[in-house]
Formats: C-alpha cells, sequence, structure tokens
C-alpha cells in the first residue's frame, strides 16, 4: 500500500538549486514575459481590451479545480444579469468563475496601496468562496483542521498528499511571506518557488489551486517584470494538469525543487508568447475596427461604442443602450448597424420586453483561440 507524501516541513525555501540546469531556461522565460509586458505598454487600456482574456483565465483556473463552465456561457449568464444565488450545479460553476474575476479586481486595486501580502489573500479567499461550493470551509480563514488530497472521500491515510498540520500554518505563511519580499537571484524562480510553496502548505480548506495562481500575475506585477498584473497561466497548466501536479507533489517526495522550477519557467515562456501572441490579434482588431465602426455607423460615438462591446463581448441590448452613455436613439441605430452589418451576432433574440443578447464573435474567437463563436 503506498503511503502519503508528507510535506517537506523545514525545506522551504530550499538552501540550493541546480543552477547551471535552470539559467538556460531563465533567459528565455524572462525574455518572453519582457515581450509580452512591451505589448501590454501599446495598449490603451489594458482593463477593456484584455477583458476577455481575463475572464478566460478564471475559467481555465476553475476548470483545473473542476468547474465545467465555459467562457461563453458566463459571459452569457453576466449579461442576462446575475440571480443573488446560484440555483444550479451549472451556475454555481460560473459562480466560482465571477468570484475569481472579482477577487482579482479587489487583489489589483489593493496592491496600489499594500505589498503583496498575507492580509490580501485572505481577502482574495473570502471573495473566491462567496455564495459557492465551500463557502462554509471558513472563508479567509487559514484551516483550523487537517486536510489532504486524494480521491474523493478518502481517509488522511490512503491520501495522495498531506499538507502542513494547522497548527504549524501561522508560522509557514509567515516565512513564506518573508521570502516574497526577499531579493532573489532571479525573479521567476523566486515565483516559481512561491507558487509551490503555497499550493504545498494547502493552507485553506478549499480554493487552494485557484489562489496561487491568482498570485502569479500579482507577484510579476508587483516584481515590476510587468506593468499590470495580467498574466494569463492556466491554460498550459489545465491542458497538462497531471504532469502540473506530479510535479508539485515531487518536490515534497523527493525533495525535487529543481525540477518544478524548470517545468514552471517553461511554462512562463509559454503562456508568456501565447498571451503575447493574443494580445498583439486583439490589439490589431481593435485598431483595425476602430476606423470600420466609425465608417459604418457614422457617429461621434463609435470609439465609445467600439470599446464599450470590447469590453462586454457578450452583452444585453438593453444594457448597451442604458449603460454606454450614448444618447438612446444612436445606440439603438449603432447596434441595428453592426448588427446588419455583421459585426455583432444575435444569441438570443428579444422578445416583448426580453433584450436581445448580443455578441461580438470576432474578439471571443481570439480569446478562445479557435472558432467557437
Amino acid at each position: 500500500m503506498s503511503v502519503p507524501v508528507l510535506y517537506h516541513e523545514g525545506r522551504f525555501p530550499p538552501k540550493e538549486l541546480n543552477w547551471a540546469q535552470l539559467v538556460p531556461l531563465i533567459g528565455p522565460a524572462n525574455a518572453a514575459v519582457a515581450r509580452y509586458d512591451g505589448i501590454l505598454a501599446a495598449i490603451p487600456n489594458v482593463n477593456v481590451l484584455l477583458s476577455p482574456l481575463t475572464t478566460q483565465e478564471a475559467v481555465l483556473s476553475s476548470r483545473i479545480e473542476g468547474t465545467q463552465a465555459t467562457m461563453g456561457e458566463v459571459l452569457e449568464y453576466e449579461a442576462k444579469g446575475e440571480t443573488d444565488e446560484p440555483t444550479s450545479a451549472k451556475e454555481a460553476d460560473i459562480w466560482e468563475i465571477l468570484n475569481y474575476r472579482k477577487a482579482m479586481r479587489y487583489a489589483t486595486e489593493h496592491l496600489n496601496t499594500l505589498p503583496l501580502c498575507q492580509r490580501i489573500i485572505l481577502e482574495c479567499h473570502k471573495i473566491l468562496l462567496n455564495s459557492v461550493r465551500g463557502h462554509g470551509k471558513a472563508p479567509g480563514q487559514y484551516r483550523k483542521i487537517p486536510n489532504w488530497i486524494g480521491p474523493k472521500g478518502c481517509p488522511i491515510e490512503k491520501a495522495r498528499y498531506v499538507p502542513l498540520s494547522a497548527e504549524k500554518l501561522p508560522a509557514a505563511m509567515s516565512c513564506w511571506e518573508k521570502y516574497l519580499h526577499e531579493e532573489a537571484p532571479d525573479r521567476l524562480v523566486q515565483l516559481a518557488l512561491i507558487h509551490a510553496e503555497f499550493e504545498a502548505l494547502h493552507p485553506f480548506l478549499d480554493g487552494n489551486g485557484r489562489l496561487g495562481r491568482m498570485l502569479i500575475p500579482l507577484y510579476l506585477n508587483q516584481a515590476g517584470l510587468i506593468k499590470q498584473p495580467v498574466f494569463y497561466i492556466s491554460a498550459y497548466l489545465e491542458s497538462h494538469r497531471d504532469e502540473y501536479y506530479e510535479r508539485l507533489l515531487a518536490i515534497s517526495r523527493d525533495d525535487d525543487w529543481d525540477g518544478w522550477c524548470a517545468f514552471f519557467l517553461k511554462v512562463i515562456r509559454i503562456q508568456a508568447e501565447e498571451n503575447l501572441d493574443k494580445a498583439q490579434k486583439i490589439l490589431g482588431l481593435y485598431n483595425e475596427m476602430k476606423p470600420q465602426f466609425t465608417e459604418l455607423t457614422h457617429s461621434q460615438y463609435a470609439i465609445h461604442a467600439l470599446d464599450w462591446i470590447f469590453e462586454r463581448p457578450i452583452f444585453k441590448s438593453s444594457d448597451f443602450v442604458r449603460s454606454a452613455n450614448i444618447p438612446k436613439p444612436t445606440a439603438q441605430r449603432i447596434l441595428a448597424v453592426l448588427k446588419n452589418e455583421g459585426v455583432l451576432q444575435e444569441l438570443q433574440s428579444g422578445s416583448g420586453r426580453r433584450a436581445a443578447i448580443l455578441t461580438y464573435p470576432g474578439l471571443l474567437n481570439i480569446a478562445e483561440g479557435y472558432h467557437a463563436f
């Protein structure tokens, strides 16, 4: 019978790393991040233009933990208007994704006045678990009881991995936070260790994976590697989740920090390149559509409408008319023109008092990475 792997107590941060193995990976990873940061600097409003990618990151990070919702389902649900509580398993999945976005928004705002710290993490955890599975599992608090990872419902004896005991967590998290702000030979290697240690400690009863991945763009921003905390890491991890979990497990089982760091540097490089490609395509689409929107609508509000639609590529027609700050007749005419020209498509037709649900497939297909709409 296999014995559970136990947390590597007393071995964080590792005393030595095999820098000869890591140096050939460090340069390409840092260069890829720098190129991606360059496109962030070129985008006039990152939060608007890359909004679909932010939602996609929330979708994929949550999918690693078992949610089933797609980006289209999340945006359509949001367009229809949130309910007070999720009323089905699908809605619960969507709420987890929306909570992920809200938690990231909270952290991003507070990093303007606070360093990345336990206080921000605890508040993000509270937001993450609001009204979803796990909401009864001490949101915003470190666990006070043991937890373990293994087949659903298994006893601790049959677990695959057992994190640090609850009574030792406060001191371990303080050690983790102290290392977060130390000087390091390379920031990406430091981030690899920070992410791995957070997952190994598993400080919460639920939400550890999503919070650990949320830390990646927040750290990259605080360390000055990217100008805004906008970095999408979960696509590769979701498609290689078995290797992801195995590399993390090997740290405690085999003391293999080097293997984990090498894997993480590869992930950062690949995702930085993919992020750059998608961001360039989105910026290209935006620049292409600016004159097209103006030409089609013959309106002084054309670019304003374009920005609004980029931020909400699935939306209710009544929301556009109500909240785009465009005179109502002009807003209605703009939507009619964009539908007639095939720029916007109807996901749901309007009927009586029910507004139409519209989508901008050109932007969504870039975010998805394939022809999804």
